[in-house]
């Protein structure tokens, strides 16, 4: 059924939106604020300039480059133990005989030293990041730049996502849509299966 398997970075393959969840308390601790859970709940799956957006209109008064800087040196700290990755991560990359690659919403920066710390810095040798598109998730252009690099038409690629807007891009892209919900709930709207863990949903699609 398919040509080629397509796979986002964190949340989905990498457990990173709890530290990033953690970190961002500390750091908005750190600057005399707080924020509730959905505030972070709608992080989520977006890119920095989205986020920062989002973080301006929830705290006007707030310098959000400082926060930023905060954040980032918070998670980055957090991170030097090594990533954990998502259960089944290793076991499914193992038994995928498609070709695949990486589409994050991450700054190629990040991307790269994320999949280092995850032990995954060799899995992929298409990782189309933040960088090489005008519009982020979910806006369809990733994934259809991601397929257009593996050469291959997107309703070919098989996607793993956890976010709504990553299961949204894909979906709009023309591509079967796996979603693993992480921190929060899938809605279905924009995925063909949803499932509790990446294997669960490889069998649901039937890639292995």
């Amino acid at each position: 059924m398919f040509d080629a398997v397509i796979f986002d970075l964190d949340g989905t393959l990498i457990d990173t939106e709890s530290l990033a969840i953690r970190a961002g308390r500390a750091a908005l601790a750190a600057l005399g604020a707080q924020a509730d859970e959905a505030l972070f709940h709608s992080l989520i799956g977006k890119d920095h300039p989205s986020g920062d957006l989002i973080l301006a209109a929830a705290f006007p008064a707030l310098d959000i480059a400082r926060l930023n800087v905060l954040w980032r040196s918070g998670f980055m700290e957090l991170a030097e133990a090594g990533l954990p990755l998502k259960p089944g991560v290793r076991d499914l990359l193992a038994r995928l005989a498609l070709p695949r690659a990486l589409c994050t919403s991450s700054w190629r920066e990040g991307t790269e030293r994320k999949l280092v710390q995850a032990g995954l810095a060799d899995a992929f040798a298409i990782r189309i990041s933040r960088d090489d598109v005008t519009m982020a998730k979910p806006h369809p252009e990733p994934y259809l730049l991601t397929a257009a690099r593996l050469g291959v038409d997107p309703a070919r690629c098989l996607v793993f996502e956890d976010s709504e807007p990553g299961a949204e891009a894909a979906f709009a892209a023309g591509c079967t849509v796996v979603q693993v919900p992480d921190v929060m709930p899938a809605s279905g709207r924009f995925a063909h299966h949803v499932a509790p863990t990446l294997l669960d949903g490889a069998r649901l699609a039937g890639v292995i």
